[in-house]
């Protein structure tokens, strides 16, 4: 193996920093736990395209389970793909500032993969530095973190794709979850457990049964949907949703839940409120101090779609005068979350109603195995040169928005 050997000492001698990355080759083992470093294909004399993955590491978890196939040692499973067709293939977990992996790589990058659960922030300066991009795909569903107005006109516009629907039923359950972790005030009574306590009476103060409660979406996508379809279970008094596209007469009659046309107007009836639509121009900041206010006093609020649709300030705030009785979910803005972000200590007016985890919610080991197969499926139509995406993932596609859910907004800017 004498060409992958002068090749890491020619690196090494060009560019210090890059002395974390280990030449492969289908007869070596990939190398694991680099933490923050990147590893690169580089066993052919004519690598056809570079593609450059932004993922987490998974370090001594990636080894036990085979399976996290979203971090950097597993690599979605495409590496003896990309390998024996001969394509240079980068991964790494290192993101953030000027001199970050992600920063040093993108410009001469054909194909990006990025996740939501560690977003690499693709920002229109950067996209003007990516001069060879064509494909940005999001391995799993929400490109928010990818500059949309800017990809639709860099290099003749970029594709952006995405899995759709890979992890909708993950993310619907972890919804699920975190309602009845908030209203059955779960987290505090598993605490005390833990600190060898028994006092009743301090968790059954703030617990409630969720039948009889009235509970409203926010959008009612392929999340959303699956969201009042579960609940429906529980013989809650009223499932609302706010989306300025109705669900089919029939589906709401099957699952028995009733359209409101303002969001102020549903968010003032609800016990429960879950926010499950995209970040853009017009959510950003949605959940603020005054809308919060329009909400029933003491209610829940949980939010598995993005962090910055709400103000962190305002959420912590709220549950500290009893506005909201709890916050739960697994998205921050940025991620990962600094350590003094508001919300991972905000409490309400008992010293509870905080559920609040890592993003994780959409990156369970089945979801995994479905968007790395999708990434693989839509990476595989870009290099056969076919182009027959999957309509359903396309985000941005020739230079235009492919999908309603960002797309909509510029029409109704337009208006």
């Amino acid at each position: 193996m004498v060409l992958p050997t002068l090749l890491r000492s020619s690196l090494q001698r060009a560019a210090p920093s890059l002395r974390s990355c280990r030449p492969t080759s289908a007869f070596m083992k990939p190398a694991t736990g680099n933490v923050g470093g990147i590893r690169r294909l580089t066993q052919t004399f004519n690598p056809q395209v570079k593609i450059l993955a932004v993922l987490y590491d998974g370090g001594e978890h990636a080894k036990q389970v085979p399976e996290l196939l979203g971090t950097t040692e597993n690599e979605l499973g495409l590496r003896p793909w990309l390998e024996s067709q001969g394509h240079t293939f980068i991964t790494t977990s290192d993101k953030e500032g000027p001199n970050s992996v992600f920063e040093r790589e993108l410009p001469d990058t054909e194909i990006l993969i990025t996740t939501p659960f560690h977003p690499a922030y693709l920002t229109a300066e950067r996209l003007k530095k990516a001069k060879k991009l064509k494909l940005a795909v999001t391995a799993g569903i929400g490109s928010d973190h990818i500059d949309l107005n800017a990809a639709n006109v860099t290099n003749g516009g970029i594709t952006v794709a995405e899995v759709t629907g890979s992890n909708v039923v993950s993310v619907a359950e972890h919804v699920i979850m975190t309602i009845l972790d908030l209203v059955r005030n779960f987290v505090p009574a598993h605490e005390q457990i833990e600190r060898g306590e028994w006092d009743v009476a301090a968790i059954a103060k703030d617990a409630f049964d969720l039948e009889g409660k009235v509970v409203g979406t926010v959008a009612v996508g392929r999340i959303g949907e699956r969201v009042l379809r579960r609940l429906k279970a529980f013989d809650c008094k009223e499932l609302l949703y706010y989306d300025y596209q109705p669900l089919n007469p029939k589906v709401e009659a099957e699952i028995g839940c009733r359209r409101v046309d303002s969001l102020e107007e549903m968010v003032a009836q609800c016990d429960v409120v879950t926010i499950n639509c995209p970040l853009h121009e017009s959510t950003m900041g949605l959940f603020n101090k005054d809308l919060i206010s329009k909400m029933k006093k003491g209610s829940w609020l949980v939010n598995t779609a993005r962090g910055a649709i709400v103000v962190k300030e305002d959420v912590a705030e709220a549950l500290r005068t009893g506005q909201l009785r709890g916050y739960g979910g697994d998205v921050w803005y940025p991620q990962p979350a600094p350590k003094d972000h508001p919300l991972r200590y905000a409490k309400n007016i008992y010293g509870g109603g905080n559920a609040m985890t890592p993003h994780y919610s959409g990156t369970t080991l089945d979801a995994q195995k479905r968007y790395a197969e999708g990434t693989k499926k839509i990476i595989e139509s870009y290099l056969s040169g076919r182009h027959d995406y999957n309509p359903q993932d396309l985000i941005v596609y020739n230079g235009d928005y492919a999908t309603r859910s960002y797309g909509i907004r510029e029409s109704n800017k337009a208006k």
